[in-house]
């Protein structure tokens, strides 16, 4: 899929609470935003920073074709991403886009789907979300956070699936680790996950113990983007080491030499 470099302007920068918000961008020039699949990340440069050098990975959480607009759903990690978050609406920001590859489709639209996240590895689930309810697969959410508060866009997950949830503080949903929530005594066919690392460990645990197919998208560390710095190798069974931001960030369980 061909890369583009693009300058964005902020339409609207919601904060979601002091560490999320949620940014939707207009290209400055009017044009339509570019095509881009659920999976895929953008590459944000941050503007006016000394200390800031590197461009910011950060999954697309949906695309608006009514409104024209990329939306973002940035968490404070850092001084890259705090200076992303408190940002007025209008400025403007270039982004490299669309990076990496997105998931695949689970087969017979009679496939029971679960797609978890936790954090703000929820953003790349709602976007995929959209994608299955408008191809007729059901869709279900497992999302996880600490507390109420965080569990981010829980209006929007509504309005397209079943959502389950749980919060460490027991203040939403059910009280404890999203790996222990009841839903996953269900039945699933396919399971989509991003989040925190230890998390997705257990769930791809899980399901290579149910014999369930499972995709994770990986959030390692990348620099630029396109498989020229190597901060973002991952090792695997087919290709040994890897790339994320090229070959991933979504991968098969199958393909990951992790213990599991």
């Amino acid at each position: 899929m061909k890369k583009y470099i693009c300058d964005f302007f902020i339409k609207e920068n919601r904060r979601i609470n002091e560490n999320y918000s949620l940014l939707k961008l207009s290209p400055v020039d009017g044009s339509d935003v570019v095509r881009a699949v659920a999976g895929q990340f953008v590459q944000v440069e941050v503007p006016d920073s000394k200390s800031t050098f590197l461009r910011r990975p950060i999954s697309i959480n949906y695309i608006d074709r009514a409104d024209n607009t990329l939306w973002l759903l940035i968490r404070n990690a850092g001084n890259g991403t705090k200076a992303l978050i408190e940002m007025e609406n209008y400025r403007k920001l270039n982004l490299v886009l669309p990076l990496g590859n997105g998931f695949s489709r689970p087969g017979g639209k009679d496939a029971k789907v679960l797609l978890v996240g936790g954090g703000v590895g929820v953003a790349p689930m709602y976007y995929l979300g959209t994608e299955l309810a408008e191809e007729g697969y059901g869709v279900n959410f497992l999302l996880g956070a600490r507390r109420d508060s965080d569990l981010l866009e829980l209006d929007l997950f509504n309005n397209i699936g079943t959502v389950y949830c749980s919060t460490e503080d027991g203040s939403a949903g059910e009280k404890g680790l999203i790996t222990y929530n009841s839903a996953l005594n269900l039945s699933w066919d396919f399971i989509y996950c991003c989040g925190p690392m230890p998390m997705m460990k257990a769930i791809a645990r899980y399901a290579a113990k149910n014999g369930i197919e499972c995709e994770v998208s990986l959030e390692n560390r990348m620099a630029c983007g396109v498989g020229a710095c190597l901060c973002c190798v991952e090792d695997t069974s087919d290709k040994g080491n890897v790339c994320v931001c090229t070959e991933g960030p979504v991968f098969n369980i199958k393909r990951l030499k992790w213990e599991i």
